[in-house]
């Protein structure tokens, strides 16, 4: 799939009929390596659907796939090039073909969920990684709920949530942090959310009964301890994390961040190679992408109990903004790009 020449606006030039406008990305690096531009429109096994994509979420694992950092990642997405050029997995959108087996959706079904190469016109997702939208979401907050909700459905899963416990997030303010405290707060557990002094106010807003700022206050002084905490994508010693854990509550480290450039994961392995020696339980999670998950997150959010938060959404041809932004720490909640109506698929 080759890019063409002119990366400016989603529709700058008219794309062929077989193809479509796209992010690409060559090489690892900075955001510098996302450019726009043409890319052959993908095709479909018989257990995936085509989806015209209407919004794409931005998250953490993104950037790792884009620097290609740490370097394990590389094992799968390729050693020296990325062997896909369109990056993107959350997605929002409206159903345009089906497999031959696909039995749950149907053209024109609004969808969200997790696709290959999201940043771009139409995107192919496995029917299994795909649920109905929900009604009262738009496209954009659709496009912000499948990574991030399934990574923190799947922690406080882990973490054995419970009504009445006490549920400490480290992180409160991103995109995996504001899905958790909201799912916690469901659930009736007292949450704390750790966050910098200027995004307090958003975790207050996602039902936090109490805050603390990171720069200021320590989470593991004084007497207070929890029945669970999340880290998510914090760097805090072991130690220092267990300190704020009840004699047997549950640690869960979400994310590679600080973790090491080789394998982004040496507090998880040395959390769970300490587990069995202590009475705390020290966890991990890899997210699953299954429309069970899905499913779950579409009730809480058409009961009102969850709502994205969706900070600013970027247009196709400014996704190398929209990471900058996040890269730089900034986002409160998540970043989504938005894609124009693509044309629809000729008829061979």
């Amino acid at each position: 799939m080759a890019a063409a020449t002119t990366p400016t606006g989603d529709r700058a030039a008219a794309a062929p009929a077989t193809q479509m406008r796209a992010v690409v990305q060559r090489g690892y690096g900075t955001a510098d390596v996302l450019h726009v531009g043409d890319v052959d429109r993908p095709t479909i096994a018989a257990d995936e659907v085509l989806v015209q994509v209407r919004a794409a979420g931005l998250d953490r694992g993104t950037w790792h796939l884009m620097a290609g950092f740490p370097y394990a990642v590389r094992l799968v997405t390729g050693l020296r090039t990325p062997r896909r050029a369109v990056p993107g997995i959350d997605v929002a959108g409206t159903v345009v073909a089906v497999g031959s087996e696909v039995t749950r959706f149907r053209l024109g079904d609004e969808v969200f969920g997790i696709g290959r190469g999201t940043f771009a016109e139409l995107t192919v997702a496995k029917e299994r990684k795909l649920a109905a939208k929900p009604p009262r979401l738009t496209f954009e907050q659709a496009a912000a709920l499948p990574v991030s909700g399934l990574t923190a459905l799947g922690a406080l899963d882990v973490g054995g949530l419970a009504r009445g416990q006490h549920v400490l997030v480290i992180g409160a303010s991103g995109g995996v942090g504001t899905h958790a405290v909201q799912i916690a707060k469901a659930s009736g557990a007292t949450v704390t959310g750790v966050a910098s002094a200027a995004k307090l106010d958003l975790v207050r807003s996602l039902g936090a009964d109490h805050v603390i700022d990171y720069t200021r206050d320590d989470f593991a002084a004084g007497g207070k301890r929890y029945d669970l905490i999340l880290d998510i994508g914090g760097n805090a010693p072991l130690s220092r994390l267990r300190r704020a854990l009840t004699r047997r509550g549950t640690l869960v480290i979400v994310g590679g961040e600080g973790g090491g450039r080789w394998t982004g994961m040496s507090r998880q392995l040395r959390a769970l190679a300490s587990s069995p020696f202590v009475r705390q339980r020290l966890k991990m999670i890899v997210a699953k992408e299954h429309h069970d998950g899905l499913d779950r997150l579409a009730v809480l959010v058409e009961d009102g109990r969850v709502t994205p938060e969706v900070e600013r959404t970027y247009p196709l041809h400014e996704a190398a903004d929209a990471m900058r932004h996040l890269v730089a720490g900034q986002a409160r909640g998540k970043l989504v790009i938005t894609v124009s109506p693509a044309p629809p698929p000729t008829r061979s």
